[in-house]
């Protein structure tokens, strides 16, 4: 009989590699920068390459779970973003476009602080905004144990998933908590260990402080992902808890909540090699991927998706540049559809120019000779699985992308009828109270769609995408009587007849009884179109790619385990998943191609330089015109120039925005809120030399604050510090 071997062997055969990889070792600098750790997992090596680097500060004074520390100041900003507690008094820092959503609830014809900015002066003037959410790790708990607890090498990889899932459950239900507090576990190291993270969430948020979009959005489209930046991408707001400091629905008798810990503000700026600390809750990264799944990305899977949106966005262009009533309708999707075409591109670029599936190659080559070597037979077929799978999920990936690039996100129309898709397939499914259920829903939906839905713009879109779905969808998952299709033809007819283009006919359609609403889908032509693509997706195309997909998962979970095993002195760090996380780094420039360099800073004359009046992306307020000719900084300036944005080698993506720099010391220097081009490649490989994330300095967010909107009360909260000089008069030299 074949022996059992309990997954927690593995559990502890993998903290023991961990802790195996925690030597001393003296490294160039720019070889102990990138990673998303986990702050609970600091001491050892990572406390000492941050000292490398010139932190003062102890893994203690970072993440201490019963005593105040930095993390007590991080806070997962409604679900997407990071934000940082910077006053006494629950004051929050995150970037403006975090704050967006908010900042347009609030705004009105009468009231635009999207254009005007908005700036409460009291706390009466605070806005609440319902929905909002700003969450606190109160603590981290190994439960890797616990999750793998009665699961066998010899169980199929469903079974052990399933059974995964309950362990979660019961070790979530189980965490020792306070009431009012919460718990999730999340899987790291590609589901090798797992970690609780028990939570408070805060519900009453309200806006305090944004600039107008000619600060907070500076640069916009164009200026998007690159270098130079000059955007004051900042907004704030305020935690409100009961009168015991804990999370509380929205009333008028809540107070400002106390934090644990806030930071405090360094007033002397950054110098190149300045040590810098990111503390976040990044996205999603892919670090350890195999050379092949990166080559598909950047052959097969980016390129389809690049072109959709190349073409979507051309002709929204084209109409947003002709009329200014579609230019504020298509102003948000236009620049939500430009950010990751940006990405991609860049993303591709990056991968190429580093050579990333070549480094990858050569890593794979030694980990297949140290598994000859060591005789690892169980680890030897791991490369080859990933060649065949991937082979395997190639086509379906990419029908999967096509699918969702044009027929979910980019043609309106067609996303359109997939709501109403799920309108009949709920019925279906769950009879009349499902199809009541999801009508209500899906019609509250549509409302919001229609509001800004020009079909006049998504007829010329329908048409070009429809067209390249036909011509580049794998053949397998197209189909058949979509093949010989005149589109054009096809376009005017659906444009012309179907009820779905406009809200009140659509609103008409999905009157009636469940058998007379999907009647009338089903002879609606635009329905019976879109009906045909989302059933072939839903019917083939995700359950094959969910089936491959999940033997991928298995495959590079082992793959994760055995990269730690087979190279014991190399630096791991768990692939970003939405936690808590602490990157660091330095202040530093770089080159993007050979003759170019770009500095470390820039300063608020680049503002000026790129000033268009009247221009969308490049327009400057009044006021700051005035400030920038008075060179009237306050003392937020630096030698008689306002510095607005800075460079760092931080490891930094989607999720980290509105994450604090913090400095050697402790004190918050900027706020995090972009990459630049050529590091958006970071997701999947990270090179020191080329990935730069991008902040806003401090102390143009306080400049702003104090000598643009006038908001010194704001100001009056902070805690402003000269650690610098303050070293310096240390060291016995003059203050300056």
């Amino acid at each position: 009989m074949k022996q059992v071997k309990l997954y927690v062997s593995i559990a502890i055969a993998f903290i023991s590699l961990s802790i195996s990889a925690q030597k001393t070792v003296k490294v160039d600098p720019r070889d102990i920068q990138g990673g998303m750790w986990v702050p609970s997992l600091l001491e050892g090596m990572n406390e000492e390459e941050m000292m490398q680097l010139g932190s003062k500060m102890t893994a203690k004074d970072i993440y201490d779970a019963n005593n105040s520390s930095l993390k007590d100041a991080i806070a997962h900003f409604d679900g997407g973003c990071t934000s940082e507690m910077i006053s006494p008094k629950g004051l929050l820092l995150t970037n403006h476009h975090c704050g967006f959503d908010a900042i347009q609830s609030h705004s009105s014809v009468e009231h635009d602080f999207l254009k005007d900015g908005f700036w409460a002066m009291s706390m009466e003037e605070e806005l609440p905004n319902p929905g909002m959410t700003v969450t606190f790790i109160k603590r981290i708990d190994d439960v890797t144990a616990q999750v793998f607890a009665g699961v066998t090498d010899d169980m199929d990889v469903a079974a052990k998933q399933s059974l995964i899932d309950q362990n979660i459950d019961k070790a979530t239900k189980a965490a020792q908590k306070e009431t009012w507090q919460k718990a999730n576990v999340k899987a790291f190291f590609k589901g090798n260990q797992y970690l609780l993270f028990v939570t408070e969430e805060f519900s009453d948020v309200r806006l305090v402080g944004a600039p107008p979009t000619a600060i907070g959005k500076f640069g916009a489209d164009t200026d998007n992902w690159m270098w130079p930046r000059h955007t004051g991408d900042f907004s704030m707001f305020r935690v409100y808890a009961d009168a015991n400091n804990r999370p509380a629905a929205y009333s008028k008798d809540n107070v400002p909540y106390t934090p644990v810990h806030y930071l405090p503000i360094s007033l002397d700026g950054v110098d190149e090699s300045d040590f810098t600390l990111v503390f976040g809750f990044p996205g999603r990264t892919n670090e350890y991927l195999p050379a092949v799944a990166v080559e598909q990305i950047v052959d097969v899977l980016n390129p389809a998706k690049i072109e959709v949106r190349d073409n979507a966005l051309k002709i929204m262009d084209s109409f947003m540049r002709k009329d200014a009533d579609l230019k504020i309708k298509y102003a948000s999707k236009f620049a939500s559809t430009a950010n990751y075409w940006k990405k991609w591109i860049g993303e591709n670029q990056g991968i190429k120019q580093t050579n990333a599936v070549v480094k990858k190659k050569e890593l794979e080559s030694k980990f297949s000779n140290v598994v000859a070597e060591k005789d690892l037979v169980g680890y030897a077929s791991l490369l080859s699985d990933f060649e065949k799978l991937y082979k395997e999920i190639e086509s379906v990936s990419l029908a999967r992308d096509y699918w969702i690039e044009v027929a979910y996100r980019n043609v309106e129309l067609l996303n359109i009828t997939f709501l109403s898709y799920q309108i009949e397939q709920a019925f279906l499914n769950g009879g009349e109270p499902a199809f009541g259920k999801a009508k209500e829903a899906i019609l509250t939906r549509l409302k919001g769609t229609y509001k800004d839905y020009s079909a006049v713009v998504d007829k010329p879109v329908f048409e070009k995408l429809v067209g390249l779905y036909i011509e580049k969808m794998p053949k397998d998952y197209m189909p058949a009587s979509l093949e010989n299709i005149d589109v054009a033809t096809v376009t005017q007819n659906i444009y012309n007849t179907s009820k779905l283009t406009n809200l009140a006919d659509a609103e008409a359609l999905l009157s009636g009884t469940p058998e007379e609403v999907i009647k009338k889908l089903n002879e609606d032509s635009a329905y019976a179109f879109g009906k045909e693509i989302h059933a072939i997706f839903y019917n083939k195309i995700e359950p094959t790619f969910q089936a491959l997909n999940l033997q991928l998962a298995a495959v590079q979970k082992e793959y994760m385990k055995a990269l730690m095993e087979v190279f014991p002195n190399e630096r791991f760090y768990p692939d970003a998943n939405s936690t808590l996380r602490v990157n660091y780094g330095m202040v530093q420039g770089y080159a993007p191609k050979d003759g170019v360099y770009y500095t470390d800073k820039t300063y608020l004359k680049g503002v000026m330089e790129k000033y268009v009046p009247g221009d969308y992306e490049f327009d400057v307020p009044q006021k700051l015109i005035d400030l920038y000719n008075a060179k009237d900084y306050g003392q937020y300036g630096e030698n008689g120039k306002m510095p607005v944005n800075y460079l760092s080698t931080n490891h930094m993506t989607g999720g980290n925005s509105g994450s604090p720099i913090i400095d050697a010391q402790g004190n918050m220097i900027g706020l995090a809120f972009d990459t630049t081009w050529e590091g958006t490649m970071s997701d999947l490989y990270f090179d020191a030399d080329i990935v730069r994330s991008i902040s806003v300095d401090v102390r143009y967010v306080l400049f702003v604050i104090d000598k643009y909107a006038g908001a010194t009360n704001l100001i009056d909260e902070m805690t402003l510090v000269h650690p610098k000089q303050d070293s310096n008069l240390k060291k016995g030299k003059k203050k300056r």
